[in-house]
């Protein structure tokens, strides 16, 4: 719930940061402010994916643990054959 709120409000001040840039005309500062929306953007999806795993993790752990071990199985499937 951190990630979420925490990416909420960085959404915000980068649409306020990318407003301020352009109406003085500060290309530099509109573009921060983009590139600060899409991160607050990005982390308020991560929030919203790890209190999906929690919830999901509580309503059926045994399922849980056999989707993450299978996901690492393929991600270390994946490593492996690029060395």
């Amino acid at each position: 719930m951190f990630d979420k709120t925490q990416g909420a409000m960085q959404n915000i001040a980068g649409r306020v940061q990318e407003a301020f840039g352009a109406a003085t005309g500060d290309a530099g500062t509109e573009y921060e402010g983009k590139a600060r929306r899409v991160a607050g953007g990005a982390r308020y999806g991560y929030g919203q994916v790890v209190e999906q795993l929690r919830e999901s993790a509580v309503k059926n752990p045994v399922g849980t643990v056999a989707i993450v071990a299978g996901v690492c199985f393929v991600a270390g499937a994946l490593w492996a054959s690029k060395r």
